[in-house]
Protein backbone atom coordinates (compact mmCIF):
# COMPACT_ATOMS: atom_id res chain seq x y z
CA UNK A 1 0.00 0.00 0.00
CA UNK A 2 1.35 2.92 -1.42
CA UNK A 3 1.73 6.08 1.59
CA UNK A 4 -1.24 9.19 1.15
CA UNK A 5 -0.27 12.11 -1.16
CA UNK A 6 2.01 14.96 0.40
CA UNK A 7 -0.50 17.71 -1.00
CA UNK A 8 -4.12 17.82 -1.76
CA UNK A 9 -5.58 17.16 -4.74
CA UNK A 10 -9.28 16.18 -5.24
CA UNK A 11 -10.04 13.00 -7.41
CA UNK A 12 -10.73 14.42 -10.65
CA UNK A 13 -10.14 18.06 -10.61
CA UNK A 14 -7.61 20.09 -9.94
CA UNK A 15 -7.12 22.83 -6.98
CA UNK A 16 -8.07 26.69 -6.87
CA UNK A 17 -8.02 29.67 -4.80
CA UNK A 18 -8.33 28.21 -1.46
CA UNK A 19 -10.63 30.17 1.42
CA UNK A 20 -9.64 29.24 4.73
CA UNK A 21 -11.10 29.44 8.17
CA UNK A 22 -10.97 27.94 11.82
CA UNK A 23 -14.15 26.14 13.64
CA UNK A 24 -13.56 24.16 16.76
CA UNK A 25 -9.54 24.33 16.17
CA UNK A 26 -10.01 22.26 12.76
CA UNK A 27 -9.40 23.95 9.54
CA UNK A 28 -12.13 24.08 7.17
CA UNK A 29 -10.39 24.68 3.56
CA UNK A 30 -12.82 25.11 0.60
CA UNK A 31 -11.53 25.56 -2.66
CA UNK A 32 -12.61 26.27 -5.79
CA UNK A 33 -13.21 23.07 -7.72
CA UNK A 34 -11.54 22.82 -11.50
CA UNK A 35 -12.59 20.12 -13.82
CA UNK A 36 -10.28 20.29 -16.68
CA UNK A 37 -12.80 17.83 -18.77
CA UNK A 38 -15.59 19.68 -18.53
CA UNK A 39 -15.65 23.87 -18.74
CA UNK A 40 -19.37 23.90 -19.52
CA UNK A 41 -20.72 22.91 -15.49
CA UNK A 42 -19.44 26.25 -14.07
CA UNK A 43 -17.04 26.73 -10.83
CA UNK A 44 -18.72 25.38 -7.36
CA UNK A 45 -17.21 25.69 -4.02
CA UNK A 46 -15.72 21.77 -2.49
CA UNK A 47 -14.59 21.84 0.98
CA UNK A 48 -11.89 19.59 2.82
CA UNK A 49 -10.87 19.63 6.53
CA UNK A 50 -7.74 19.03 7.89
CA UNK A 51 -6.30 18.95 11.22
CA UNK A 52 -2.50 18.97 10.03
CA UNK A 53 -2.03 19.61 6.71
CA UNK A 54 -1.14 16.31 6.55
CA UNK A 55 -4.79 14.30 6.71
CA UNK A 56 -7.13 15.49 4.63
CA UNK A 57 -11.27 15.04 5.00
CA UNK A 58 -12.74 15.78 1.70
CA UNK A 59 -16.68 16.92 1.93
CA UNK A 60 -17.07 17.50 -1.64
CA UNK A 61 -19.00 19.82 -3.04
CA UNK A 62 -19.94 22.12 -0.94
CA UNK A 63 -21.21 25.32 -2.76
CA UNK A 64 -22.98 24.27 -6.39
CA UNK A 65 -22.62 26.62 -9.43
CA UNK A 66 -26.32 28.34 -9.81
CA UNK A 67 -26.12 26.47 -13.11
CA UNK A 68 -26.13 28.32 -16.70
CA UNK A 69 -28.45 31.00 -16.41
CA UNK A 70 -27.74 32.29 -12.84
CA UNK A 71 -25.86 35.23 -12.46
CA UNK A 72 -23.78 32.74 -9.95
CA UNK A 73 -23.17 30.25 -12.96
CA UNK A 74 -19.13 30.58 -11.45
CA UNK A 75 -19.06 30.59 -7.80
CA UNK A 76 -15.45 32.19 -7.21
CA UNK A 77 -13.22 33.45 -4.72
CA UNK A 78 -14.41 35.01 -1.60
CA UNK A 79 -14.19 34.40 2.42
CA UNK A 80 -16.48 32.74 4.93
CA UNK A 81 -17.11 34.40 8.72
CA UNK A 82 -19.25 33.95 11.47
CA UNK A 83 -21.55 36.26 12.39
CA UNK A 84 -21.94 37.37 16.39
CA UNK A 85 -25.15 35.45 16.55
CA UNK A 86 -22.70 32.24 15.33
CA UNK A 87 -24.81 32.49 12.00
CA UNK A 88 -22.16 31.44 9.40
CA UNK A 89 -21.24 34.10 6.37
CA UNK A 90 -19.72 33.01 2.91
CA UNK A 91 -19.23 35.97 0.40
CA UNK A 92 -18.30 35.12 -2.86
CA UNK A 93 -18.01 36.03 -6.35
CA UNK A 94 -20.71 35.42 -8.96
CA UNK A 95 -19.83 35.69 -12.43
CA UNK A 96 -21.63 34.36 -15.96
CA UNK A 97 -19.92 34.69 -19.18
CA UNK A 98 -23.24 35.02 -21.02
CA UNK A 99 -23.90 38.19 -18.78
CA UNK A 100 -21.75 41.42 -19.77
CA UNK A 101 -21.63 44.70 -18.27
CA UNK A 102 -21.61 47.89 -20.97
CA UNK A 103 -17.71 47.26 -21.48
CA UNK A 104 -18.78 43.84 -23.05
CA UNK A 105 -17.13 42.29 -20.32
CA UNK A 106 -18.80 39.67 -18.30
CA UNK A 107 -20.12 41.49 -14.91
CA UNK A 108 -18.58 40.42 -11.79
CA UNK A 109 -20.87 40.42 -8.20
CA UNK A 110 -20.18 39.89 -4.62
CA UNK A 111 -23.10 37.04 -3.86
CA UNK A 112 -23.91 36.24 0.24
CA UNK A 113 -24.85 32.73 1.35
CA UNK A 114 -25.75 31.90 5.38
CA UNK A 115 -25.52 28.92 7.10
CA UNK A 116 -26.02 27.84 10.73
CA UNK A 117 -22.66 25.34 10.45
CA UNK A 118 -19.68 25.51 7.83
CA UNK A 119 -20.60 22.74 6.56
CA UNK A 120 -23.87 23.99 5.36
CA UNK A 121 -26.23 23.64 3.69
CA UNK A 122 -25.95 26.81 2.44
CA UNK A 123 -28.97 29.26 1.71
CA UNK A 124 -28.46 31.56 -1.00
CA UNK A 125 -29.32 35.11 -1.05
CA UNK A 126 -29.78 36.73 -3.76
CA UNK A 127 -31.59 39.82 -2.74
CA UNK A 128 -27.84 40.89 -1.22
CA UNK A 129 -25.53 40.59 -4.42
CA UNK A 130 -24.50 43.50 -5.38
CA UNK A 131 -21.82 44.70 -8.21
CA UNK A 132 -19.21 47.58 -8.72
CA UNK A 133 -20.34 51.36 -7.65
CA UNK A 134 -19.86 54.10 -9.52
CA UNK A 135 -16.10 54.52 -10.35
CA UNK A 136 -14.84 51.00 -10.70
CA UNK A 137 -15.52 48.76 -13.50
CA UNK A 138 -17.74 46.08 -13.44
CA UNK A 139 -16.18 43.46 -14.94
CA UNK A 140 -13.50 43.24 -11.84
CA UNK A 141 -15.29 43.06 -8.56
CA UNK A 142 -14.05 39.97 -7.45
CA UNK A 143 -12.77 37.68 -4.33
CA UNK A 144 -14.57 39.97 -1.32
CA UNK A 145 -12.24 39.53 2.07
CA UNK A 146 -14.64 39.77 5.33
CA UNK A 147 -12.99 40.91 8.62
CA UNK A 148 -13.75 42.61 11.46
CA UNK A 149 -11.51 45.18 12.90
CA UNK A 150 -12.26 45.58 16.42
CA UNK A 151 -15.53 48.07 15.31
CA UNK A 152 -17.13 47.09 12.54
CA UNK A 153 -17.04 44.42 9.58
CA UNK A 154 -14.76 45.11 6.33
CA UNK A 155 -14.99 43.92 3.19
CA UNK A 156 -12.14 44.02 0.75
CA UNK A 157 -12.66 43.81 -3.29
CA UNK A 158 -9.91 43.12 -6.23
CA UNK A 159 -11.25 45.74 -8.00
CA UNK A 160 -10.15 48.39 -10.99
CA UNK A 161 -11.07 51.87 -11.49
CA UNK A 162 -12.63 52.81 -14.63
CA UNK A 163 -10.34 55.44 -15.57
CA UNK A 164 -6.55 55.81 -16.37
CA UNK A 165 -3.81 53.53 -17.60
CA UNK A 166 -5.82 50.44 -18.44
CA UNK A 167 -3.01 48.06 -16.61
CA UNK A 168 -2.63 50.40 -13.46
CA UNK A 169 -6.14 50.54 -12.74
CA UNK A 170 -5.71 47.99 -10.05
CA UNK A 171 -6.95 48.84 -6.34
CA UNK A 172 -8.02 47.06 -3.51
CA UNK A 173 -11.70 48.59 -2.75
CA UNK A 174 -13.34 48.63 0.33
CA UNK A 175 -16.77 48.95 1.83
CA UNK A 176 -17.94 48.66 5.87
CA UNK A 177 -21.04 47.09 7.13
CA UNK A 178 -22.82 47.01 10.67
CA UNK A 179 -25.03 43.78 10.28
CA UNK A 180 -22.92 41.62 7.65
CA UNK A 181 -25.75 42.58 5.28
CA UNK A 182 -25.62 45.99 3.63
CA UNK A 183 -22.39 47.09 2.66
CA UNK A 184 -21.47 51.17 2.18
CA UNK A 185 -18.16 51.61 0.00
CA UNK A 186 -15.60 53.55 1.35
CA UNK A 187 -12.00 55.16 0.12
CA UNK A 188 -9.52 51.90 -0.82
CA UNK A 189 -7.39 50.07 1.62
CA UNK A 190 -4.62 50.47 -1.04
CA UNK A 191 -4.54 52.37 -4.03
CA UNK A 192 -1.04 52.02 -5.44
CA UNK A 193 -2.44 52.53 -9.30
CA UNK A 194 0.45 50.07 -10.16
CA UNK A 195 -0.81 46.81 -11.01
CA UNK A 196 -3.84 45.26 -13.42
CA UNK A 197 -5.48 43.93 -10.23
CA UNK A 198 -4.94 42.50 -6.78
CA UNK A 199 -6.67 39.23 -6.86
CA UNK A 200 -7.54 37.25 -3.14
CA UNK A 201 -6.68 40.19 -0.61
CA UNK A 202 -6.36 38.97 2.76
CA UNK A 203 -5.63 41.00 5.77
CA UNK A 204 -4.68 40.16 9.66
CA UNK A 205 -3.05 41.78 12.49
CA UNK A 206 0.11 39.93 13.99
CA UNK A 207 1.67 41.49 17.48
CA UNK A 208 1.05 45.09 16.68
CA UNK A 209 1.72 44.47 12.30
CA UNK A 210 -1.41 44.55 10.05
CA UNK A 211 -0.69 42.45 6.45
CA UNK A 212 -1.91 42.71 3.36
CA UNK A 213 -1.71 39.86 1.09
CA UNK A 214 -2.73 39.61 -2.40
CA UNK A 215 -1.97 38.05 -5.80
CA UNK A 216 -0.82 40.77 -8.60
CA UNK A 217 -0.78 39.22 -12.15
CA UNK A 218 1.09 41.95 -14.03
CA UNK A 219 4.64 41.54 -14.46
CA UNK A 220 4.61 38.02 -12.88
CA UNK A 221 1.71 35.78 -11.29
CA UNK A 222 3.23 36.08 -7.72
CA UNK A 223 1.20 36.38 -4.40
CA UNK A 224 2.96 39.07 -2.03
CA UNK A 225 2.23 40.92 1.09
CA UNK A 226 2.49 44.51 2.35
CA UNK A 227 2.28 46.19 6.05
CA UNK A 228 1.64 48.76 8.35
CA UNK A 229 1.12 49.69 11.46
CA UNK A 230 -2.41 50.68 11.40
CA UNK A 231 -5.00 49.57 8.96
CA UNK A 232 -5.02 53.67 7.23
CA UNK A 233 -1.37 52.45 6.29
CA UNK A 234 1.30 53.91 5.07
CA UNK A 235 1.55 49.96 3.63
CA UNK A 236 5.59 49.01 3.57
CA UNK A 237 6.95 46.71 1.14
CA UNK A 238 9.48 44.85 2.79
CA UNK A 239 12.52 43.97 0.65
CA UNK A 240 11.47 40.84 -0.67
CA UNK A 241 7.57 41.58 -0.62
CA UNK A 242 6.90 37.98 -2.64
CA UNK A 243 5.84 34.79 -0.68
CA UNK A 244 6.84 32.24 -2.77
CA UNK A 245 7.74 31.51 -6.86
CA UNK A 246 5.29 32.28 -9.63
CA UNK A 247 3.83 28.46 -9.31
CA UNK A 248 2.97 29.39 -5.87
CA UNK A 249 -0.74 31.36 -6.25
CA UNK A 250 -3.50 33.01 -4.58
CA UNK A 251 -2.09 32.30 -1.04
CA UNK A 252 -4.93 33.31 1.38
CA UNK A 253 -4.24 32.65 5.17
CA UNK A 254 -5.44 31.47 8.42
CA UNK A 255 -4.37 31.67 12.13
CA UNK A 256 -4.60 29.09 14.94
CA UNK A 257 -2.80 28.72 17.92
CA UNK A 258 -0.94 31.96 17.39
CA UNK A 259 0.44 30.89 14.28
CA UNK A 260 -0.42 31.94 10.84
CA UNK A 261 -0.07 29.63 7.24
CA UNK A 262 -0.40 30.72 4.19
CA UNK A 263 -3.00 28.12 1.59
CA UNK A 264 -2.53 28.32 -2.39
CA UNK A 265 -2.24 26.14 -5.07
CA UNK A 266 1.15 25.04 -6.90
CA UNK A 267 0.01 25.71 -10.92
CA UNK A 268 0.04 22.72 -13.01
CA UNK A 269 2.13 23.31 -16.49
CA UNK A 270 0.38 21.97 -19.96
CA UNK A 271 2.43 18.66 -20.92
CA UNK A 272 5.68 19.18 -19.76
CA UNK A 273 8.44 21.28 -17.94
CA UNK A 274 8.32 23.45 -21.05
CA UNK A 275 4.70 23.54 -21.11
CA UNK A 276 2.53 27.04 -20.08
CA UNK A 277 0.96 27.29 -16.42
CA UNK A 278 -2.01 26.56 -16.14
CA UNK A 279 -4.63 28.24 -13.50
CA UNK A 280 -5.33 25.85 -10.64
CA UNK A 281 -3.44 22.90 -9.94
CA UNK A 282 -2.27 21.42 -5.99
CA UNK A 283 -3.03 23.15 -2.65
CA UNK A 284 -0.41 23.84 -0.71
CA UNK A 285 0.81 25.06 2.86
CA UNK A 286 3.40 27.45 4.40
CA UNK A 287 3.98 28.34 7.81
CA UNK A 288 4.79 32.41 8.44
CA UNK A 289 7.44 33.19 11.11
CA UNK A 290 7.24 36.96 12.18
CA UNK A 291 10.87 38.38 12.69
CA UNK A 292 11.86 41.31 14.96
CA UNK A 293 11.34 44.06 12.15
CA UNK A 294 7.88 42.61 11.47
CA UNK A 295 8.99 41.21 7.97
CA UNK A 296 7.65 37.17 7.54
CA UNK A 297 9.72 34.05 6.63
CA UNK A 298 8.06 31.14 5.15
CA UNK A 299 8.83 27.63 6.09
CA UNK A 300 7.42 24.28 6.25
CA UNK A 301 4.70 23.68 9.00
CA UNK A 302 6.16 21.08 11.41
CA UNK A 303 3.18 18.92 11.45
CA UNK A 304 4.51 17.99 7.50
CA UNK A 305 7.78 17.44 8.29
CA UNK A 306 7.19 15.03 10.99
CA UNK A 307 4.90 12.90 9.07
CA UNK A 308 7.76 12.00 6.85
CA UNK A 309 8.91 9.18 9.55
CA UNK A 310 10.89 6.98 7.89
CA UNK A 311 14.71 7.08 6.99
CA UNK A 312 15.99 6.20 3.74
CA UNK A 313 19.46 5.70 2.69
CA UNK A 314 20.48 7.92 -0.44
CA UNK A 315 23.75 5.98 -1.14
CA UNK A 316 25.75 9.55 0.22
CA UNK A 317 29.58 8.64 1.10
CA UNK A 318 30.21 9.67 4.96
CA UNK A 319 29.75 12.32 6.10
CA UNK A 320 30.54 15.62 6.58
CA UNK A 321 31.39 15.55 2.50
CA UNK A 322 33.93 18.32 1.47
CA UNK A 323 34.50 19.59 -2.14
CA UNK A 324 36.62 21.95 -3.35
CA UNK A 325 36.24 23.25 -7.19
CA UNK A 326 38.46 26.34 -7.38
CA UNK A 327 38.10 27.00 -10.70
CA UNK A 328 35.23 24.12 -11.47
CA UNK A 329 32.32 22.07 -10.90
CA UNK A 330 32.51 18.51 -8.92
CA UNK A 331 29.48 16.82 -7.72
CA UNK A 332 29.33 13.21 -5.96
CA UNK A 333 25.74 11.64 -6.27
CA UNK A 334 24.06 9.01 -4.37
CA UNK A 335 24.16 5.02 -5.18
CA UNK A 336 20.81 4.54 -4.31
CA UNK A 337 17.49 5.32 -5.76
CA UNK A 338 14.63 7.55 -3.83
CA UNK A 339 10.96 6.77 -3.63
CA UNK A 340 8.14 8.92 -5.52
CA UNK A 341 7.61 11.23 -2.46
CA UNK A 342 10.04 12.16 0.65
CA UNK A 343 12.01 14.73 2.94
CA UNK A 344 15.58 16.32 3.09
CA UNK A 345 17.30 18.22 5.03
CA UNK A 346 20.88 19.13 4.39
CA UNK A 347 22.82 21.22 6.15
CA UNK A 348 26.06 22.60 4.09
CA UNK A 349 28.57 24.54 4.78
CA UNK A 350 29.70 27.39 2.13
CA UNK A 351 33.29 28.47 2.23
CA UNK A 352 34.12 32.23 1.40
CA UNK A 353 33.52 33.55 -1.95
CA UNK A 354 32.25 30.18 -3.58
CA UNK A 355 29.78 31.02 -6.26
CA UNK A 356 27.34 28.09 -6.22
CA UNK A 357 26.73 25.17 -4.05
CA UNK A 358 23.05 22.78 -4.12
CA UNK A 359 21.83 19.75 -4.21
CA UNK A 360 20.76 17.09 -7.35
CA UNK A 361 17.54 15.48 -7.50
CA UNK A 362 15.55 12.93 -9.81
CA UNK A 363 19.26 12.58 -11.05
CA UNK A 364 20.88 9.97 -12.96
CA UNK A 365 24.22 8.01 -11.62
CA UNK A 366 26.52 10.67 -12.58
CA UNK A 367 24.29 13.69 -12.10
CA UNK A 368 24.66 14.75 -15.72
CA UNK A 369 21.00 15.01 -15.69
CA UNK A 370 18.94 16.36 -12.91
CA UNK A 371 17.17 18.95 -10.56
CA UNK A 372 19.21 21.37 -9.65
CA UNK A 373 18.71 23.38 -6.20
CA UNK A 374 21.05 25.66 -5.82
CA UNK A 375 22.65 28.52 -3.45
CA UNK A 376 24.81 31.29 -5.01
CA UNK A 377 25.75 33.15 -2.14
CA UNK A 378 27.73 36.34 -4.31
CA UNK A 379 24.62 37.34 -5.83
CA UNK A 380 22.08 36.66 -2.77
CA UNK A 381 19.61 33.83 -4.13
CA UNK A 382 18.31 29.98 -4.53
CA UNK A 383 16.90 28.81 -7.30
CA UNK A 384 15.74 26.03 -8.98
CA UNK A 385 17.15 24.68 -12.61
CA UNK A 386 17.35 21.38 -14.79
CA UNK A 387 19.62 19.90 -16.74
CA UNK A 388 19.45 19.79 -19.47
CA UNK A 389 16.32 21.76 -19.98
CA UNK A 390 14.56 19.85 -23.26
CA UNK A 391 16.58 18.10 -25.85
CA UNK A 392 15.59 18.73 -29.12
CA UNK A 393 17.53 16.77 -31.50
CA UNK A 394 20.46 14.57 -31.35
CA UNK A 395 23.30 16.57 -31.72
CA UNK A 396 25.38 17.75 -28.69
CA UNK A 397 24.34 21.90 -29.36
CA UNK A 398 19.91 20.92 -29.95
CA UNK A 399 18.88 21.47 -26.69
CA UNK A 400 17.17 24.85 -25.32
CA UNK A 401 19.99 25.66 -23.19
CA UNK A 402 19.05 29.85 -23.75
CA UNK A 403 16.24 28.74 -21.96
CA UNK A 404 16.75 30.46 -18.43
CA UNK A 405 15.65 29.05 -15.28
CA UNK A 406 12.22 30.29 -14.03
CA UNK A 407 12.69 30.34 -10.26
CA UNK A 408 14.94 32.89 -8.35
CA UNK A 409 14.17 33.79 -4.55
CA UNK A 410 16.32 36.06 -2.24
CA UNK A 411 18.26 34.56 0.04
CA UNK A 412 21.08 35.76 2.33
CA UNK A 413 23.79 33.16 1.99
CA UNK A 414 27.18 34.47 4.34
CA UNK A 415 29.49 32.04 4.41
CA UNK A 416 29.11 29.49 7.27
CA UNK A 417 26.35 26.35 7.77
CA UNK A 418 22.67 26.46 5.94
CA UNK A 419 20.14 24.42 5.83
CA UNK A 420 18.49 23.14 3.13
CA UNK A 421 14.97 21.37 3.13
CA UNK A 422 12.96 19.97 0.24
CA UNK A 423 9.72 18.17 -0.16
CA UNK A 424 9.19 16.34 -3.09
CA UNK A 425 5.96 14.15 -4.39
CA UNK A 426 6.26 13.31 -7.84
CA UNK A 427 6.60 16.18 -10.02
CA UNK A 428 5.96 18.39 -6.95
CA UNK A 429 9.05 20.48 -5.29
CA UNK A 430 9.23 22.30 -2.35
CA UNK A 431 12.44 23.82 -1.40
CA UNK A 432 12.93 25.74 1.82
CA UNK A 433 16.13 27.66 3.14
CA UNK A 434 16.83 28.47 6.58
CA UNK A 435 13.51 27.82 7.31
CA UNK A 436 12.95 31.45 5.86
CA UNK A 437 12.84 31.45 2.24
CA UNK A 438 10.44 29.04 0.02
CA UNK A 439 10.76 27.80 -3.46
CA UNK A 440 7.71 25.81 -5.25
CA UNK A 441 7.93 24.94 -9.03
CA UNK A 442 6.99 21.41 -10.61
CA UNK A 443 9.51 19.22 -12.22
CA UNK A 444 8.65 17.09 -14.96
CA UNK A 445 11.76 15.35 -16.06
CA UNK A 446 13.12 12.17 -14.77
CA UNK A 447 16.39 11.01 -15.29
CA UNK A 448 16.80 8.92 -12.57
CA UNK A 449 16.04 9.10 -8.84
CA UNK A 450 19.45 9.60 -7.36
CA UNK A 451 20.46 12.30 -5.09
CA UNK A 452 23.74 14.14 -5.03
CA UNK A 453 25.91 17.18 -3.82
CA UNK A 454 27.83 20.18 -5.96
CA UNK A 455 30.15 22.95 -5.83
CA UNK A 456 31.21 25.14 -8.58
CA UNK A 457 34.05 27.84 -7.82
CA UNK A 458 34.82 27.28 -4.84
CA UNK A 459 34.39 24.96 -1.79
CA UNK A 460 31.77 23.54 0.44
CA UNK A 461 30.96 20.77 2.61
CA UNK A 462 27.79 18.89 3.30
CA UNK A 463 27.91 18.62 7.11
CA UNK A 464 24.59 16.61 7.64
CA UNK A 465 21.98 14.77 5.51
CA UNK A 466 18.79 12.85 6.58
CA UNK A 467 16.13 11.88 4.07
CA UNK A 468 13.01 10.28 5.30
CA UNK A 469 10.01 8.76 3.44
CA UNK A 470 5.95 8.33 4.72
CA UNK A 471 5.35 4.85 6.43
Amino acid sequence: MSAAPVFFEPPGGRVGDVIPAVHEGVFHLWYLHEQRSDAGCGMPWHLVTTNDFVTFTDHGEAVPSGGPDAEDFNVYTGSVVQGPDATWHLFSTAQNPARRGADGRPVQLVAHATSESPHGPWRKLPEWTFGAPAGYETGDWRDPFVFHDGEKWRMLVAARHSDGPDRRRGTVAQLVSDDLFAWRPIEPLWDPRRFVAHECPDVFEWDGWWYLVYSEFTDTFCTRYRMARSLEGPWIAPDDDAIDTRAFYAAKTVARDGRRFFVGWIADRENDDDGAWQWAGTMAVLEATQRADGTLAFGLPAELVASFDEPVPAGMPDLPLALAAPDAFRAIVGTADLPEAWYARAEIRIADRTAAVGLLLRADADGGRSGIVQLEPRRGRVLFDRWPRTVTGGEQWQISGDVPFEFDRPVRLDAGPHIVEIVTDGELVVVVVDGQVSLSTRFHARAGARFGFFVSDGEASLESLIVHRRN
